[in-house]
């Protein structure tokens, strides 16, 4: 009884990363075919299209690296739902922009905004989500309640994928947009607020607290309100917290190299597939929503039984084993069947994924 009353507490959190989750799937299938048409209408290949994914991708990386521990680290001060704020409405603002029109300006109006808010966005949702949960969840029941979390996040992949399978461009953002605004309007309004107390427990202690900036308590019995931009981690402050943990340091750097390799293959992999079997939205949308069932079923049922037999370490090695055999072959793909056949190494690539390891 006591889980479930916690895991009730989580209720409206779920639904607000259910829609935030559903509004960006959505549109995931059909960006492709809308950068094609801006910027080379009627062609099957275009390699401004992919040099503007890709420096898309290294421009967001680098600001995620940094935005997200400063993110993060805001979020123990002001609280969870305060920063969640921040990342749900500068999501919204990109769709509105292709809900509207997708003429060669306004995309790239949208490519601009695109990567100025991703800097924001890209994983701090997932982040703040994952922090919610352990400040509202016993240290005993925060492991399933991660699970219940990471199985919302895959059920709102397929739903917006199966969307964007029947909708058209247009609707398909259209759509989204209003599901972003409502997921930013439902958790306003219905998310319990709830800053953390450094005294409670380290897991919500800042990486930089006052007693770290140096707070002068001798002139005074109150101590000297911080700036907030003194709260604000620093590149050494994170080049410390690595140093802090050998184990932490490794699976950042795995991680990296793991995120390296998987953005390279998101950049490119979709336009050579429109090049080289002409694909469009819907089959996309199909081979998107293989491997989102494919990830779920290995989340519910592979992983609970291969990880106490196999240990972390090993289903780790396996999934980045998965993930180089299944980018080789898409690589050397001979036949328009050949990527709906590697999806199915999705079930074994999820356990290289940094929110389940």
């Amino acid at each position: 009884m006591g889980m479930e009353k916690e895991i009730k507490t989580l209720s409206h959190l779920f639904v607000t990363v259910f829609l935030w989750g559903f509004a960006t799937m959505m549109v995931v299938p059909a960006i492709t075919d809308v950068t094609m048409m801006a910027l080379c209408p009627g062609l099957d290949e275009c390699s401004l299209a992919i040099y503007l994914s890709g420096f898309q991708q290294a421009i967001i990386g680098l600001g995620t690296l940094v935005m997200m521990p400063v993110i993060g680290n805001l979020s123990d001060q002001y609280g969870r739902k305060a920063m969640l704020t921040l990342p749900l409405t500068l999501s919204i603002i990109p769709l509105a922009i292709l809900a509207y029109r997708r003429s060669i300006s306004f995309f790239y109006a949208y490519y601009a905004l695109r990567t100025l808010t991703a800097m924001v966005c890209e994983g701090s949702i997932n982040c703040l989500a994952l922090a919610y949960v352990a400040d509202n969840i016993s240290e005993r029941q925060r492991a399933s309640a991660f699970g219940i979390l990471l199985g919302v996040l895959s059920a709102s992949f397929v739903c917006g994928t199966l969307a964007a399978r029947f909708l058209s461009t247009t609707s398909a953002f259209q759509a989204a947009t209003i599901v972003s605004m409502l997921a930013a309007a439902y958790m306003r309004v219905f998310l319990k607020d709830d800053v953390p107390n450094d005294d409670d427990d380290d897991l919500t202690r800042p990486i930089i607290t006052e007693e770290t900036e140096g707070v002068n308590q001798n002139e005074s019995n109150s101590p000297v309100k911080i700036p907030v931009c003194k709260k604000i981690p620093s590149i050494r402050d994170l080049i410390c917290l690595l140093r802090s943990s050998v184990t932490l340091s490794q699976a950042a750097v795995v991680a990296f190299f793991s995120g390296l390799s998987e953005g390279g293959m998101q950049a490119s992999f979709l336009y050579f597939l429109k090049a080289q079997f002409h694909f469009n939205k819907n089959q996309f949308a199909d081979l998107m929503l293989i491997a989102g069932l494919a990830g779920t079923i290995s989340q519910l049922l592979f992983m609970p039984l291969l990880a106490p037999i196999l240990g972390e370490a090993k289903l780790l090695s396996l999934g980045l084993f998965a993930a180089c055999i299944n980018m080789f072959i898409c690589s050397i793909s001979w036949s328009a069947w050949v990527p709906y056949a590697t999806t199915a190494f999705s079930v074994l690539v999820v356990f290289a994924t940094p929110s389940v390891s």
